[in-house]
């Protein structure tokens, strides 16, 4: 009984030692390296660049009033649509002192003036009827008296407008009504009722009371690096996406290149404008962010391969190509336009030959995956 136990541990461990050694024989044995096989084919490449930049109205206008005063009322909002003249606030006058107290002194003046042009009037009249002036005499009295009257007449006016913002003269004009100045959207009102506001001079920008835009009429503005400035020509066509909006794409043209540079995050780069052609199905806001996508070159119907097949031995470019006995051969070419994925062939393979692509690689779990092939020096 003890020798059959005996036995039975001898080939209990005979048989751990044989599979250690396979498990050994087989961790030692290099794997089998396959790689990705890629066909030459004929394809239709663009070369494309993508500009970052935010969509905004060609014509907005901040609306100022033409008079300090206080907002008196707010006739319309953000987000109204409103008409050249239409009146989007009223104004309460806070007038000038200095302004007033000279109006007024204008007014009273203008009526000492009058008085006396009136007086010299009723004295000339009287001889002029007992034929002891002439009629040229009594004209330039009658001429006195109507530039009196004239001067009474715009003095009111003046102090009128300074003191209520408004004569009573010209109502349908009156200054304490601030009006659009275009046909448009407004964007923003940044006033509230009873803010003091300041029309715009020579020392100052005046208080914005709204911005009005035309929202049928938008542009993209971005910027483009120095390296791709030079394949742009006015009238290119572009495809313009806004992150706001998920896979909505509207179409553009372009209209502007800036002739200067300006440093970003120090690179140079220039302002790019594009006509957005404006799509009445959705609501396009000032100030969206969006890419344009613009196709700088184009070659149709060549021979092209991934990008990630070619071998870099220096300053030569090869691919590996499969040969009739199923192996790879090291096969020189020369390369044309690439999109970033495919590359033209110019030269070195044909259609339908196979090349190799990146190497697959299986983890753990089976699953494979693509490993990106290294340049060769």
């Amino acid at each position: 009984m003890k020798k059959f136990f005996k036995f039975i541990l001898v080939a209990v461990m005979i048989v751990a030692v044989i599979g250690i050694f396979v498990f050994l024989y087989k961790k030692s044995k290099p794997e089998e390296v396959r790689y990705q096989e890629l066909t030459a084919t004929m394809q239709d490449i663009d070369k494309s660049t993508v500009i970052t930049g935010k969509i905004t109205p060609r014509n907005e206008v901040n609306v100022k009033p033409q008079i300090n005063g206080i907002i008196a009322e707010l006739l319309k909002e953000a987000g109204q649509q409103v008409q050249k003249d239409e009146v989007i606030a009223k104004l309460k006058v806070i007038p000038d002192m200095n302004s007033l107290s000279s109006a007024q002194s204008r007014v009273r003046l203008s009526e000492i003036n009058l008085q006396q042009a009136q007086v010299n009037y009723d004295r000339e009249k009287a001889l002029f009827d007992r034929n002891m002036v002439s009629a040229e005499e009594m004209d330039k009295v009658a001429q006195a008296l109507a530039q009196a009257k004239e001067e009474r007449a715009g003095a009111q006016d003046a102090l009128e407008v300074i003191r209520d913002g408004v004569s009573s003269s010209n109502a349908t004009s009156s200054s304490t009504l601030v009006r659009s100045t275009i046909t448009g959207l407004i964007l923003d009102i940044p006033v509230k009722v009873g803010n003091s506001v300041i029309q715009a001079n020579t020392m100052n920008d005046g208080t914005t009371v709204a911005t009005v835009a035309d929202m049928t009429d938008l542009i993209f503005d971005g910027n483009i690096d120095e390296t791709e400035v030079g394949m742009l020509y006015e009238g290119m066509p572009m495809k313009i996406s806004i992150g706001a909006l998920r896979d909505y794409t509207l179409d553009a043209t372009l209209e502007y290149v800036s002739p200067k540079a300006v440093e970003n995050n120090g690179a140079n780069q220039f302002e790019v404008k594009a006509a957005v052609d404006v799509q009445s199905d959705k609501m396009i806001r000032s100030g969206y962010s969006a890419n344009a996508e613009i196709v700088l070159e184009t070659v149709r119907n060549v021979l092209a391969i991934p990008e990630s097949a070619l071998q870099f031995i220096k300053d030569d470019t090869f691919v590996y190509l499969r040969n009739e006995r199923g192996g790879y051969s090291l096969q020189k070419v020369e390369t044309g336009l690439s999109d970033g994925v495919n590359i033209e062939v110019k030269s070195g393979l044909k259609e339908g030959d196979v090349v190799r692509g990146p190497q697959i690689i299986e983890d753990e779990e089976g699953n494979a995956d693509n490993v990106g092939m290294e340049t060769e020096e």
